[in-house]
């Protein structure tokens, strides 16, 4: 006998979150470093940030609905308002710490650079881990787990309600 699984995937803990959110969002910070040196030899390197991070930011929170928070989907776009703002103040610790070794040192090595950049980056992701967590997704796994509570009666009320002749209906996610 089959049982049916829940869309609604299980809450992971702050730990395996954690490790989730490090694989995913320190995969994409990794790539990220390295697309930002390459397209600031075309561009300007505040740009350069300005445009890997938005597409790093979207891609990232994806991940993060889908795997590292449980949510079972995708992300809202509300949700992709909402982590924007950490994604901003990453933008702004990103770049003020290069802006402080460009002060520090007349010409950094390339090495010297991502060490800083990735410092900074890690500084923000726990910073940004705690944001997502506590404030973005929270609010969707409250809400879904309320409107789990409330469908089921409202699928009986249906299923009583309906006519005789009509065939039985199932319960099914909304």
């Amino acid at each position: 006998m089959e049982t049916a699984q829940s869309p609604q995937q299980a809450t992971p803990g702050a730990l395996t979150a954690f490790a989730r959110f490090v694989l995913c969002g320190g995969g994409v910070g990794l790539a990220s470093s390295f697309a930002v040196a390459a397209l600031a030899s075309l561009i300007p390197w505040s740009l350069a940030n300005a445009l890997i991070t938005a597409l790093s930011t979207l891609l990232a929170t994806e991940l993060h609905a889908r795997f590292t928070f449980g949510t079972g989907g995708r992300a809202t776009w509300h949700q992709h308002a909402q982590s924007a703002g950490s994604a901003a103040a990453a933008y702004a610790a990103t770049c003020v710490a290069m802006l402080v070794l460009q002060q520090l040192v007349a010409a950094p090595s390339a090495v010297l650079e991502q060490i800083v950049y990735l410092s900074a980056s890690a500084l923000a992701g726990v910073a940004r881990f705690a944001v997502l967590r506590l404030v973005v997704f929270a609010r969707n796994r409250s809400r879904a787990a309320a409107t789990v509570r409330s469908a089921s009666p409202l699928h009986a009320t249906v299923a009583r309600a309906a006519a005789p002749a009509d065939p039985p209906v199932l319960c099914r996610a909304a």
